[in-house]
């Protein structure tokens, strides 16, 4: 239709895709602290870089008896002390400016003239990254953990996937972040056979609590293997209804459609940052699956997967109901939480640890 409509110089737009009355599954797998850790992989780069060029400026200073080289390091101390406190917005770019604008034309200088300490420097110069100037080991180090996780997890996401759409076709995407998060939609306006039965709604559900439980075994024979030790929480959220999905031509993309469906998309932007209702404590947690609804009738039902999954030893005896505190937008929200069972060494172990 539209090609046709061009190749007579008529004005043409793609019709909107609009899925009708589906069923909406949510899940994500976060690394828990990501920012914090991050923050701490650059005090510790920082703190590594400044480190050496105080011990440089010292090995200078002793060639070299001249005051600026003192008031050099007391800068240093300056940028270390406030990196104990906390590290600022700005922090890395104070130093940067600092390297830039004092640091490298005095190390280039001295580079030419000394060769004792042009070989200090040399070594120095080994560890910075040629791109910034910033030492960048132990960012590396925690990117370079996340891309891992990240990546096998999607894996582990995706090729169970392919059995799912098998049992049921429906509409799967997933995101990486930091961690890994995925929409799942299954109606009948996504098949067009008229076959959609509520009990393949639910089949969908207890797969992705499987596939969940799965992921989080994988992770922990995973973490022994990885740079920086990372905890994920795993969260599922339930919404009891259907909504429409619509491919949003402008952004290339599916979303949910009207004012009513769009508070779903509030509640899993807000949902894994709520407390616990009267503590401060986060109603994800590291070890355990949460799994998050609003209807008693969702609360039955996945009592009975767990149940299943009790038996299955995937899943621990300590299930906890929790009210979650009210969000902006958001209230009446209760989840279940639950301890996940890790394999030990071949799948056919019988040996079982909660975390």
């Amino acid at each position: 239709r539209y090609l046709a409509a061009m190749s007579q110089n008529n004005p043409v737009y793609f019709r909107e895709a609009v899925f009708e009355d589906v069923y909406p599954l949510y899940g994500q797998m976060d690394i828990k602290g990501s920012s914090s850790a991050r923050n701490g992989a650059t005090v510790l780069d920082l703190k590594h870089q400044l480190t050496r060029i105080e011990s440089i400026i010292k090995s200078i200073a002793q060639v070299e008896k001249l005051p600026i080289y003192d008031q050099i390091n007391f800068r240093i101390k300056k940028y270390l002390d406030d990196l104990l406190e906390e590290l600022q917005v700005d922090s890395e770019r104070q130093v940067l400016n600092f390297l830039q604008a004092e640091v490298i034309p005095l190390f280039t200088h001295l580079r030419k003239k000394n060769k004792e300490l042009k070989a200090l420097i040399d070594e120095y110069y080994e560890e910075v990254d040629e791109s910034t100037g910033l030492i960048y080991k132990h960012r590396k180090d925690y990117d370079e953990t996340v891309m891992m996780i990240n990546k096998r997890m999607a894996a582990i996401l995706d090729k169970k996937q392919i059995e799912a759409q098998k049992m049921y076709p429906h509409y799967y995407e997933r995101y990486k972040t930091d961690g890994v998060e995925h929409n799942l939609y299954i109606g009948e306006s996504i098949t067009q056979k008229n076959s959609f039965h509520k009990v393949y709604l639910y089949n969908l559900r207890l797969w992705q609590l499987q596939a969940m439980c799965e992921m989080e075994n994988q992770y922990y024979k995973l973490k022994e293997h990885m740079a920086v030790e990372l905890d994920v929480a795993s969260m599922i959220l339930v919404f009891n209804g259907s909504l429409s999905l619509r491919f949003r031509m402008d952004e290339k993309r599916f979303d949910v459609d009207g004012t009513y469906n769009a508070r779903y998309e509030v509640v899993k932007k807000r949902v894994d940052k709520a407390n616990v209702k009267g503590t401060e404590e986060r109603a994800t947690q590291a070890g355990k699956i949460t799994i998050i609804y609003s209807q008693e009738e969702d609360e039955m039902e996945y009592r009975r997967y767990i149940g299943f999954l009790q038996t299955m030893h995937q899943l621990d005896d300590d299930v906890e109901v929790l009210e979650l505190e009210d969000l902006q937008g958001v209230t009446g929200l209760k989840a279940l939480r639950v301890s996940l069972l890790y394999s030990k060494g071949k799948e056919d172990s019988q040996e079982y640890y909660t975390y």
